[in-house]
C-alpha cells in the first residue's frame, strides 16, 4: 500500500508532457465502447470517463455500439479519421482473441494506435461449489480420460474467455467441450446451475456468485497469483506453461497525430490517480494497469501471438 501511495502522489504531482500541448480538441471526443451498457468494459470505460472530465475543456461522450464481440465498434474506429476526437475502448477480445480466429475487416495490430492501458483484468476459471471438480487437475484428469466429457462456457466464439481455454487445451493436451453463450454473465449462470462445468471471468463478474457459495475459483490465468486470491494456484505452478490476461484501455485510429495522442495518454494518466478511479479500481478487485501507448501496444500483440500460436499448433 505505501508503493500504492506514493504512486498516486506522483501521479497527482506530474505535470502533462509539453508536447501534448500542441493540440487541443476543439469538439467533443466520442468514447466507443463495445459492449452493451452494464458491462465490464463499459464500467471502466465510464469509471475514467468521469474521473477524466474535468481535465478537458469538451465532454467525453460515451457511445456503447455493442455487438460480435466489440468487432463493430472496432471496425468503425479503424475506419474513422484520427483526429483525436475518437476513442475505442481497446485491449479485449476484439483486439487479442477475435482477429486469431477468424479474419475481420480491419486490421487488429497495424489498424489502431494505443494510447494508454488502465486496467489489467486477470481471468479466472470457476467452477459449480459442488460440482464434479473441486481442483484444476481433476477436471484435466476427467478431460483426459475422456475427450470432450468436461464442458466450458464462453463469452462467445474468439472470445478471450473461449481463447484461454483453447490455449489450456494445447498446453494440458485434452479436448473440451465448448458452449457459448452470449456474455459472461449467463456463462457463469450456467455454471452455478450446473448445465457447464468450467468457466472463465474477472472478479467483477463473479464476486457475488463466490461470496455466495455458489461458484468455486480453481485457477489463476495470470503469470502470478492474484493478490486477492492469494490461495489460487496459476495455471502455471499447475503444470501449464501459459498466462493470460484481459486488458482495457484507449486506442485511436492508427493515423492519429503524437501531440492529440500525447495530449488524451496525459490527461487519462492524471485521472488515474484521482480517488473515483482508485475507489473503482479497488471494488473491482483489479490491480493498476497502466502503460503506456507503445507498451500497451506490445502487450496486446503478445496475447494475440499466443492465442494465434496455440491455434496453429
Amino acid at each position: 500500500m505505501l508503493h500504492r501511495r506514493h504512486l498516486i502522489a506522483g501521479l497527482a504531482a506530474a505535470p502533462f508532457v509539453a508536447g501534448a500541448q500542441d493540440w487541443m480538441p476543439t469538439r467533443p471526443i466520442q468514447c466507443i465502447i463495445g459492449f452493451a451498457p452494464g458491462g465490464g468494459a463499459d464500467l471502466i470505460a465510464r469509471a475514467i470517463i468521469e474521473a477524466a472530465q474535468p481535465l478537458f475543456p469538451q465532454p467525453l461522450v460515451v457511445v456503447n455500439k455493442p455487438g460480435a464481440g466489440g468487432t463493430i465498434a472496432a471496425q468503425q474506429v479503424a475506419g474513422m479519421q484520427g483526429d483525436g476526437h475518437v476513442l475505442l475502448m481497446g485491449g479485449g477480445s476484439e483486439s487479442t482473441s477475435i482477429p486469431a480466429f477468424r479474419t475481420l475487416p480491419y486490421d487488429a495490430r497495424n489498424g489502431f494506435r494505443a494510447v494508454i492501458r488502465l486496467m489489467r483484468q486477470q481471468m479466472f476459471i470457476l467452477a459449480r461449489a459442488e460440482g464434479p471438480y473441486r481442483t484444476m487437475p481433476e477436471a484435466i484428469a476427467a478431460a483426459r480420460v475422456k475427450p470432450q466429457a468436461v464442458s466450458h462456457g464462453s463469452s462467445g466464439n474468439g472470445s478471450i474467455y473461449h481463447a484461454a481455454f483453447v490455449v489450456l487445451e494445447k498446453r494440458a493436451g485434452v479436448e473440451l467441450l465448448h458452449v457459448p453463450f452470449t456474455g459472461g454473465a449467463p456463462g457463469l449462470q450456467a455454471v452455478a446451475s450446473g448445465q457447464v462445468d468450467l468457466m472463465v471471468a474477472s472478479p467483477e463478474e463473479f464476486r457475488g456468485l463466490t461470496d455466495g457459495g455458489l461458484l468455486r475459483v480453481l485457477a489463476c490465468c495470470s503469470a502470478e497469483r492474484a493478490a486477492g486470491y492469494p490461495e489460487v494456484p496459476t495455471l502455471k505452478e499447475l503444470g501449464w506453461d501459459m498466462a493470460l490476461e484481459n486488458m482495457k484501455g484507449w486506442v485511436v485510429p492508427a493515423n492519429t497525430p503524437d501531440a492529440a495522442v500525447a495530449y488524451l495518454h496525459d490527461r487519462f494518466r492524471a485521472a488515474m490517480a484521482k480517488p473515483s478511479w482508485q475507489a473503482f479500481v479497488e471494488r473491482a478487485g483489479e490491480t493498476d494497469g497502466y502503460l503506456d501507448g507503445p507498451a500497451f501496444q506490445a502487450a496486446m500483440a503478445a496475447v494475440l501471438d499466443a492465442i494465434t500460436g496455440a491455434l496453429k499448433a
